[in-house]
């Protein structure tokens, strides 16, 4: 992408864009006079009631646009790159780093490492602070670009130059101190691996970290995910059942001492420690309205209470859905089995005329030792599937797939599958309203 050429995809109907007479293909040129650099720049400038737009036609003339509008109010332009600007790598070799653990062959963008700010604002993605220039900052301060989410990992300096293999990284947490001074809002990361931040070291962290409360507003500690393919990358062992029990002791603590001073419990456990320390999930008061979902903190605990919610809806509509009569296969990965294996119970209980075999996929691609469903390959489920009773249907969870596509990690395609495997794949979204309502087809 040329610099500045921020051509227009699609305009959205009945916006101010559509009413002004702008089109896909147009370029932006700036507005009040303006250049724009990237999307912090777009968002910032387009807030007044009142803005002037340049605009390049496909056919070369330029328009200036005098625009009235509410404040806050959105142009309803979609533009060919989100982020209107190149996107920034990460410059860091972490000894967690789960591309490093991908196998060759796949496809280019797969391999991609972004530590990029602008990222963290618009998609949640996670950033190292590394990446971070002190005119990054500023923008972000200036223009209030909220969460910005941060991957911490140790709040040791020299531990985390070690982890991140960059000897700025320790540094690197400075910005952190001029985001909070600012009152920009953020969450936080930590990927713990054994024998390296964990212990001693993620008391200090979160001890650390707990200093950045309020705008702090929570901070997930995740198990590094160890793939198959680590030869010649550093050694990492994988957590135990008793090593999960000690990293929520230490989680659950610090909530306790949290919580009454801040009303936040602040420091929360993703959803694998509990499966792998075989503990309960905590109730959803505990993860304070559900701040770090996708970085699978509470997923399962809104699953299941998502599907109580869906099931006691069908009671109070005793008749609508009797007499119902199918048979299915529900597929998930390893670590949401059992959820899904009691929901899938309890759903044949009420209706007797269901059958759904629930399946769990090992993830054979990149090891065993990945249990998410999100990680989970085509050639896997086919594999693992042929012989087995599907009915008529299989469901498969959307996170299986990549965004707004209909093929898997390994390009495998949903058509592909439904060839290979002579049935017909739904996809249904990652909530137990939805589970509910894929199962009946209503």
């Amino acid at each position: 992408m040329k610099k500045n050429q921020h051509t227009i995809r699609h305009i959205e109907a009945a916006s101010v864009a559509e009413e002004m007479g702008i089109e896909a293909g147009d370029v932006l040129l700036a507005i009040n006079g303006n250049e724009i650099t990237d999307i912090f720049d777009y968002q910032y400038l387009i807030q007044d009631e009142y803005i002037e737009v340049l605009i390049r036609k496909q056919n070369g003339d330029e328009w200036l646009l005098e625009i009235d509008k509410e404040y806050d109010e959105d142009l309803g332009i979609v533009f060919e790159n989100g982020l209107m600007d190149e996107y920034r790598s990460c410059r860091n070799k972490c000894i967690f780093c789960f591309i490093d653990q991908m196998p060759r062959g796949m496809r280019d963008t797969l391999y991609f490492k972004d530590d990029d700010s602008r990222l963290s604002f618009l998609q949640g993605n996670y950033v190292t602070l590394t990446n971070m220039s002190d005119e990054d900052v500023e923008r972000i301060i200036k223009y209030r670009l909220s969460p910005i989410n941060i991957s911490f990992q140790t709040t040791n300096p020299e531990l985390r130059c070690k982890m991140l293999n960059n000897r700025f990284a320790g540094q690197a947490l400075k910005q952190a101190d001029k985001l909070y001074d600012a009152g920009i809002t953020m969450n936080g990361q930590i990927v713990l691996c054994k024998g390296i931040n964990d212990g001693e070291e993620l008391m200090r962290s979160i001890s650390d970290l707990s200093a950045y409360l309020p705008y702090l507003e929570s901070v997930s500690v995740v198990p590094v995910g160890l793939t198959k393919f680590r030869d010649g990358l550093y050694p990492l062992e994988p957590f135990t059942g008793e090593d999960a029990k000690e990293v929520l002791s230490c989680i659950h603590g610090w909530q306790d001492k949290l919580y009454p001073e801040y009303g936040l419990h602040f420091v929360h456990a993703s959803d694998e420690w509990y499966v792998l320390a075989g503990e309960p999930l905590p109730e959803a008061e505990r993860y304070d309205g559900y701040l770090q979902l996708e970085n699978g903190v509470g997923m399962l605990r809104l699953l299941m209470d998502e599907f109580d919610e869906a099931m006691e809806q069908l009671h109070k509509e005793s008749t609508r859905y009797e007499g119902r009569s199918d048979e299915m296969s529900v597929v998930t990965g390893r670590m949401a089995y059992p959820y899904l294996l009691d929901m899938a119970s309890r759903m044949m209980e009420r209706f007797p005329g269901l059958i759904i075999h629930v399946y769990a996929i090992t993830n054979d691609f990149f090891g065993e030792r990945i249990t998410v469903s999100g990680l989970l390959t085509g050639q896997d489920i086919i594999c693992q599937l042929q012989g087995k009773k599907l009915g008529d249907r299989i469901l498969l969870p959307q996170n299986v797939l990549r965004s707004g596509e209909d093929y898997f990690l390994d390009d495998v395609t949903l058509e592909e599958m439904e060839k290979a495997l002579q049935v017909r794949v739904d996809i249904v979204k990652s909530s137990g309203h939805d589970f509910v309502h894929a199962v009946l087809e209503v």
